[in-house]
């Protein structure tokens, strides 16, 4: 009544690490795959924005995460806020880490 299938499977022990190597294979690939398509990347996109913040000079157009668009009137090389002219008298402080670009002093032409 008991078929031979299961002792044909025990027969070498070999045979059983080279399955379980063949089953982790294709998750170590797309970990490989997922690191140098989506972490590398965004790796690259927070040091090109931290070198940006860092490089901000007064007079520069900068725009914020909420949106807001204004002229650097103050920069401390060693505080986290800036002081931003939004309109003619009014200044906010900006935490420097939520600037999303900065243009420069003429900024981008109008389109006609």
């Amino acid at each position: 009544m008991i078929t031979p299938a299961f002792a044909q499977g025990a027969g070498t022990a070999a045979a059983g690490g080279a399955d379980i190597a063949l089953q982790v294979v294709p998750f170590v690939l797309i970990f490989v795959i997922m690191y140098f398509l989506i972490l590398r990347p965004q790796q690259k996109r927070v040091k090109d924005h931290q070198s940006m913040v860092k490089n901000v000079r007064r007079d520069d157009t900068i725009v914020t995460n909420g949106g807001l668009i204004g002229r650097v009137v103050k920069v401390a090389d060693d505080a986290s806020e800036i002081e931003v002219e939004i309109a003619p008298n009014v200044r906010v402080k900006v935490v420097r880490t939520m600037i999303s670009e900065v243009r420069v002093k003429g900024g981008p032409v109008k389109a006609a």
